[in-house]
């Protein structure tokens, strides 16, 4: 097991590497440049020469990135071109907001997804499975933006049960230790502020989850009916196990592998694809804070961002690959 986690962890040199690569260069193919967005119509020759000699782009691309990777080496993504602060404190002050949405996001998935998936694959053809595939297939065709918008007009507008935008009501001022602000209003014993961001992240978690959820249930399905049909499940039936133990050793166990890999690959992708969702529920996190970054072209924000969001997702692939040891005992041999 120790292995097998040293080797993916040196995959991901190479995988980093490229990646840095191709991002630098996309940054700099973007239409436009931060001299654009800084001068507007105030753009003249002598005016974008002095910007781009000021942030170092009128030198060699090769230049910029040996440059430009020698201080993410040490941490160091560079200064917003917009806001002037550094990227790594922005980056740091708004993930919080990101990861308090994906977690839940994806605790409503996993929460709905697996059970309703369970009973679905034990029981072919029935009501509940039909339900399923139908929920699953409008789950993941209805567009994140398009969903956002139902739920903030049924639940927030008409009903009125939840916020529409941000993460907090902006006349609420409490402490926030940790960043995240339900559980910072937990921790604090203010629970009218804890319940006042909890209601402010139902909405953009629902949305956000939407897709996973589709996915999650379909994968659970699929590999709950497979495993049924297995030897070993039949066996264990026809020696009289109970149905309880049929179902937690032998059925989850074996199809928690598939899911537990989309699983992961759905928390990397909600933490890297928050950005409609963020946006429009002005939530202030990473995402909607990068879309501001590629409309501004602000460089250091969008080349450090997406690195930044590159190694959260393949560290969370890593630990889901090690996590595969506690449901299949040869990979821990490997």
């Amino acid at each position: 097991m120790l292995k097998f986690a040293v080797r993916r962890l040196l995959l991901l040199i190479p995988i980093l590497f490229g990646l840095s690569i191709l991002v630098f260069l996309f940054v700099r193919a973007l239409p436009g440049g931060p001299e654009t967005a800084l001068l507007g119509e105030r753009s003249t020759p002598e005016r974008i020469a002095q910007v781009r000699a000021a942030y170092g782009l009128d030198r060699p691309v090769h230049e910029q990135y040996f440059t430009y990777m020698g201080k993410v080496a040490q941490l160091d993504f560079g200064t917003s071109i917009i806001t002037q602060q550094p990227v790594s404190e922005e980056i740091s002050r708004r993930f919080k907001a990101t990861v308090e949405l994906t977690t839940t996001a994806i605790l409503f998935a996993v929460v709905v997804g697996i059970p309703l998936g369970f009973v679905a694959g034990r029981r072919p053809q029935s009501w509940i499975d039909n339900l399923s595939t139908v929920g699953s297939l409008l789950g993941i065709a209805i567009p994140v933006f398009v969903l956002g918008f139902l739920l903030k007009y049924v639940f927030a507008i008409k009903l009125g049960w939840f916020e529409t935008t941000g993460r907090q009501n902006v006349t609420i001022t409490t402490e926030h230790p940790t960043g995240f602000f339900v559980l910072d209003g937990i921790i604090t014993g203010d629970f009218a502020a804890a319940w006042d961001a909890f209601k402010h992240l139902v909405l953009p978690a629902a949305a956000l989850g939407t897709i996973p959820l589709a996915i999650i249930t379909r994968i659970t399905r699929a590999a709950v009916q497979e495993v049924s049909n297995e030897d070993f499940v039949r066996t264990a039936e026809a020696k009289g196990m109970t149905k309880s133990v049929v179902t937690r050793r032998h059925i989850l166990r074996n199809a928690m592998l598939p899911v537990v890999t989309i699983i992961g690959l759905q928390t990397g992708l909600l933490l890297s694809g928050a950005i409609l969702t963020e946006t429009v529920f002005a939530f202030g996190g990473l995402g909607s804070f990068m879309a501001d970054a590629v409309f501004r072209r602000d460089f250091p924000v969008i080349q450090g961002g997406i690195l930044f969001i590159a190694v959260v997702f393949v560290v969370v692939n890593l630990l889901v690959d090690i996590s595969y040891g506690l449901f299949d005992p040869r990979v821990r041999d490997t």
